[in-house]
């Protein structure tokens, strides 16, 4: 998939003219945690964005102490392509402790730049050594003390730049965006960036063979991670009350909803918050907070991970069975147990769906991108209304922490959705309502609100047995039947729910399922594929409950791969599930090592098994 360009080709040191690659490969930036290096790594990767270069940025970082090592991966692709590559073609090393392992993951015809006082053996013959005095020049041209550890990182920014001709303006454009437009900090950085730029023209010798040229590849695109994408949607799905506790990776969606609601959901009249957020004391505290602001009529929610939802379980079966709205943001990531907390997963798929105290089943959105990410925001706050039910949004923690491009996003086309709420006067008229009845056939009942004024508002909220009036009852007749109407309402949130994507391909025997921020592997992989002579399938599952449009997708083709990931196979389990019948179609193509999937090993998972 490189997209090798001919001309003008570079003379390599023995003397032969080498290809050169434009705009197609990765960049990984060494460090450790703690050093400042995310803004010379955000630099980079907006600096390519604003040359038109399609880019995504990933993450990777210790869970433990300031300090240890930490890496950046760039990865640049004129194809547009956003998956995790699998190859390492530009490693940059400040860090002496990785340093060894760094260097052997180069790949062949790579380049290495390093920190000049890193000793160590380099011998590779395949590679492009490029050492720079990194800390000898921070110190030259960063006058503050405190930020000349920082400094060193903004070296690698110049040097780099004379690497792939990556443009000074673009890298000054970007340091302007992440200081928002505070000059003396842009200006101090930038000095070091031009005198990084100009030593490495002096002492390098540029025969390696990448190179960057603008292209219009992000025009109309904007960039931002998925957790503040799900906040934004959000505050414009009407969001008024959030509990929360501190949680990797999950922290930073309560963080952007902390800064923007302030900033777009103020009272213009008395300019008073029309919103609470509140730090819990722990999960638990904060889902029950949430389940309370629900029952009063606020649009509620939290965000959590793995071990989050494991002690908010008592409060999901309890919202599930009183029918109170809620939405519990789920960013997931390596379990189990505290598992590796600063690496993703889809561990969690199993765990949301049932989570309660037996025969529950919950609404779960599983956003594939940042745009899902802003429009499952407020959409999750309409079906947990519409439904009367707790919804999670299942994303993770690659496509919560990480920069993504995206279009821009799209205002909710729709007012918000109520549901079934009924007003004083809407009382009058039917004189009185039963809270639990089907009074239409989708399961769903009337509600009302506390504080309506009318003498038949008024209903018991119970976590235990109740009749359709909301009364007391341990009857098995009225357990059986109030349980049948959940089970109804859950068919209903099956057609309501957003719906899967199909790309149903002509004569394809073989097809791909998948859900959330695996697609970028599978929409590269099946490229791959197509080269190689296969046609594929693809259904990209974007909510639980499971639609009935996979049954006849399954029943359309000889072999189904399911491709997630986690060590269960666990999205495999609910379609074996809803389609007994398919079962043996259905292929477990599962990988669950904490990093993101790479289109090569998608495309090598599934040819190992039809070869």
């Amino acid at each position: 998939m490189s997209a090798v360009i001919e001309k003008p080709g570079v003379e390599a040191s023995n003397g032969a003219l080498r290809s050169t690659i434009v705009n197609d490969f990765s960049i990984v930036a060494a460090t450790k945690n703690g050093s400042g290096s995310q803004t010379a790594n955000s630099t980079i990767l907006r600096a390519l964005f604003k040359m038109g270069i399609p880019v995504v940025g990933k993450n990777v970082f210790p869970s433990n102490i300031q300090g240890r090592p930490t890496w950046y991966t760039i990865r640049a692709s004129s194809e547009g392509y956003t998956a995790r590559r699998d190859a390492n073609e530009i490693t940059i090393t400040l860090n002496p402790e990785s340093a060894i392992d760094d260097y052997a993951k180069v790949a062949p015809n790579g380049v290495f730049i390093y920190a000049d006082d890193i000793k160590m053996p380099m011998q590779r013959t395949d590679v492009f050594h490029y050492p720079i005095p990194a800390k000898k020049m921070a110190n030259q041209y960063e006058t503050d003390a405190k930020l000349k550890t920082y400094g060193a990182n903004m070296v690698y920014v110049g040097g780099l730049a004379y690497l792939l001709g990556l443009d000074l303006k673009a890298i000054e454009d970007a340091l302007t965006f992440h200081f928002k437009g505070k000059q003396k900090p842009v200006e101090s950085n930038m000095k070091l960036v031009r005198a990084a730029f100009d030593w490495a023209g002096q002492n390098w010798k540029n025969d390696q063979p990448y190179r960057v040229e603008k292209m219009n590849g992000t025009e109309g695109l904007i960039m931002l991670d998925g957790n503040t994408a799900g906040a934004l949607g959000s505050i414009y799905g009407g969001v008024n009350f959030v509990a929360w506790y501190p949680i990797t990776p999950a922290t930073s969606l309560a963080d952007a909803l902390d800064e923007y609601l302030p900033r777009l959901r103020m009272d213009k009249e008395t300019g008073k918050p029309t919103f609470a957020v509140i730090q819990a004391e722990d999960e638990l505290a904060a889902l029950g907070m949430v389940v309370g602001a629900g029952w009063a009529g606020a649009r509620s929610m939290t965000s959590t991970s793995g071990p989050g939802i494991s002690l908010m379980s008592e409060f999901t079966g309890y919202a599930y069975f009183a029918e109170i709205p809620a939405v519990i943001w789920d960013v997931t990531r390596m379990g189990p147990s505290t598992g590796l907390p600063t690496r993703t997963s889809q561990g969690d798929v199993l765990k949301a769906y049932f989570l309660g105290h037996g025969d529950t089943k919950n609404v779960c959105l599983l956003p594939s991108s940042i745009y899902e990410c802003f429009e499952f925001g407020w959409r999750a706050l309409d079906l947990a209304e519409r439904l009367q039910t707790p919804v999670f949004v299942l994303s993770d923690l690659d496509l919560g922490m990480n920069q993504w491009m995206s279009k821009p996003f799209d205002y909710p086309a729709t007012d918000l959705d109520r549901g079934k709420v009924l007003s004083a006067d809407d009382l009058n008229r039917l004189k009185g309502f039963a809270r639990y009845r089907d009074v239409d056939g989708d399961g769903i009942g009337w509600r009302t609100l506390p504080g309506t004024d009318h003498p038949l508002a008024a209903y018991f909220t119970r976590g235990s047995g109740h009749n359709e009036v909301a009364g007391l009852t341990e009857k098995s007749e009225d357990w059986v039947k109030n349980m049948a109407r959940l089970g109804k309402k859950h068919e209903t949130a099956r057609t309501i729910a957003p719906q899967p994507v199909i790309d149903q391909v002509d004569g394809a025997e073989i097809a791909i399922i998948s859900f959330g921020s695996t697609d970028p592997a599978i929409s590269e992989a099946r490229a791959r594929l197509a080269k190689e002579g296969y046609k594929i399938s693809y259904l990209r599952i974007k909510a639980l409950p499971l639609a009935n449009s996979i049954i006849d997708f399954v029943a359309a083709h000889k072999r189904v791969y399911v491709v997630e990931m986690n060590t269960d196979a666990q999205m495999l389990s609910l379609l074996r599930l809803h389609n007994p019948a398919a079962g043996t179609k259905l292929v477990a193509c599962n990988l669950n090592d904490g990093m993101p999937l790479t289109a090569k090993w998608v495309s090598e998972a599934i040819l190992s098994k039809e070869k």
